[in-house]
């Protein structure tokens, strides 16, 4: 717990609250012993840890400043009964001996809250060094940031050290890592396939597979595009047709399964399933895309459980749909795809915890533990061959959200107080996001821009305003080359003050985070990638994992 707290003061731009990441530092309370995720044995040392670490801390400070044994660690200690000795006249002066023990004791009580900072610090600053896990899409935070120190300044013509490289299925879901396991999702012949390598190898450790008769229908590759989640000791993946899994992590043992387009009527939709699980309220959010009111649907994480559903006709029907010549309003139909190729982004917002959604149709805010609409926009392009796949940005009481598809563009809204709606604060084409969530850093958004290879562009907007700081074309011919010279539709993470952009060609680049001037240090072309590389950047432990369609590289950022 003492990283978790002290990581979220070391990024300021994080929305995720200390709650839900502690559902990813350990699994889900709800069911826990019944799951067999954690024996008993196991949560009671865990638990006393802690304790250990206090009354070490009360040991050492009861060598400098009398601390009784007993006494608690961080609350005021124990001051001796007063009597009337100890004051004159009925004015409040202490005797000698009295204020020397108070002086004891405070001292004491400063020693201790000195040497928990120190453990704080200490403990922040070994986070920092010797790297963290990357368990779900974007990481740890969900957005796209990590605080590992110590990598790379620059680096030369031949790139980074390779670690390893490996022959994959296809796919475009980014592989996620937790501690030394690194879990890959993709598409092997007629099988989807759950994959778990050891992160520093790419060593095979365990293999779950389940048939897949996933066909794109604009031809894109067949393969899963969800990103696994990774607790202490489960799996979840989201596949291609939907087949939602958990799987024991440190086996590949099935746990259970669930068949979401089977369960809900899920109309097919353009690219597949592209969503990814998240963990919050102790639960799983899945958003299923179903029919009529199924849209994101909440299971227990233990079991598997329908727990809730929500989205879908009861909040679209009649809306007006923004932008259209005479306020058109929705008439909802049984064939409406709800399926999304966002990932659902939880925060606390005026004082109250929500999860963001940006459905098909638009953005959702609703309650996690019931499932509750607050809120609802209508935001997606004016025809029907179109998705959003950017996931909402949330800071403080605004939120971002961002598209691809014909102009639809981004807007920034604000939270009204009561969360039943939303105040638009500025809407614009300054960045028309497909599949990459902005990284937001000190106010502003780093992101590639463009629906298109040709419209591809590289910019940094100011949040606030919607004002385009700097901006570089990185488009280029489609088809014309499977390892382009720019980084087109790319994506990119922010680490140790530098952003890690991946081209969707294989292009690394490492440039400086400044929103004044676009300051491009370093690129290298990975000779192993090629043409789509559309998964977002992964960072474990220093090393940097990128895949392609067809391939994942593993490589070493370690000064």
């Amino acid at each position: 717990m003492i990283l978790c707290v002290s990581r979220r003061s070391a990024d300021p731009n994080a929305v995720t609250e200390a709650t839900s990441r502690r559902e990813l530092l350990s699994d889900p309370p709800l069911g826990r012993q019944a799951a067999g995720l954690e024996s008993p044995q196991r949560h009671a040392q865990n638990a006393e840890k802690p304790a250990r670490a206090l009354r070490s801390l009360r040991s050492l400070a009861a060598r400098f400043g009398s601390a009784p044994e007993d006494s608690p660690a961080i609350s005021r200690l124990p001051r001796p009964e007063r009597t009337a000795s100890d004051f004159e006249g009925g004015g409040a002066r202490q005797s000698a001996a009295t204020r020397r023990g108070h002086g004891l004791r405070r001292g004491s009580d400063l020693l201790i809250a000195t040497l928990l900072t120190l453990v704080f610090s200490v403990g922040v600053i070994a986070k920092e060094a010797e790297g963290e896990d990357w368990p779900q899409l974007l990481g740890p935070r969900a957005n796209g940031i990590s605080v590992e120190t110590g990598l790379l300044d620059k680096w030369g013509a031949d790139g980074p050290p390779l670690v390893w490289s490996k022959e994959i299925g296809t796919g475009y879901s980014a592989p996620s890592v937790r501690g030394e396991r690194l879990v890959l999702h993709h598409r092997v012949g007629g099988e989807e396939v759950v994959e778990c390598l050891e992160a520093a190898t790419g060593k095979p450790q365990w293999r779950h597979a389940y048939p897949s008769a996933f066909v794109d229908p604009y031809g894109y590759n067949n393969g899963p595009r969800g990103t696994p989640l990774l607790t202490t000791n489960r799996c979840y993946t989201f596949g291609a047709e939907g087949k939602l899994v958990c799987l024991e992590l440190q086996t590949g043992k099935l746990i259970w399964q669930r068949d979401t387009d089977k369960d809900w009527q899920v109309p097919p939709a353009f690219f597949g399933v592209g969503s990814s699980p998240i963990l919050e309220a102790n639960l799983l959010l899945v958003m299923v895309g179903g029919q009529p009111n199924s849209g994101i649907v909440a299971f227990d994480p233990a079991t598997g459980k329908t727990v809730w559903e929500s989205v879908g006709e009861k909040n679209w029907q009649g809306v007006p749909m923004t932008g259209w010549p005479g306020e058109r309003t929705v008439q909802w139909q049984q064939w409406e795809k709800q399926a999304s190729y966002a990932t659902p982004v939880a925060a606390t917002v005026n004082g109250r915890r929500q999860v963001f959604c940006l459905m098909r149709q638009g953005l959702v805010s609703l309650n996690p533990t019931n499932g509750a609409v607050h809120a609802s926009l209508w935001f997606r392009a004016r025809v029907n061959d179109s998705v959003n796949a950017s996931n909402p940005i949330i800071v403080d009481d605004h939120v971002f959200i961002s598209a691809a598809y014909y102009k639809v563009g981004a807007v920034l809204l604000r939270v009204k107080p009561a969360g039943q709606g939303f105040e638009e604060i500025w809407r614009s084409t300054v960045l028309e996001n497909h599949w990459m969530t902005p990284i937001l850093y000190d106010g502003f958004l780093y992101a590639f821009s463009g629906r298109n290879e040709p419209d591809a562009r590289f910019r940094c907007v100011e949040l606030k305003t919607g004002k385009v700081m700097w901006d570089r074309d990185e488009g280029w011919p489609p088809h014309s080359t499977p390892q382009p010279k720019v980084f087109g539709r790319g994506s990119c993470i922010l680490a140790d003050g530098k952003l890690i952009a991946l081209g969707e060609g294989g292009l690394l680049g490492l440039f400086k985070v400044n929103p004044k001037e676009l300051e491009e240090i370093c690129r290298w072309q990975a000779p192993q990638l090629r043409h789509p590389c559309w998964a977002a950047p992964v960072l474990s432990r220093k090393r940097l994992y990128l895949r392609s369609e067809d391939r994942l590289v593993c490589v070493n950022l370690a000064k």
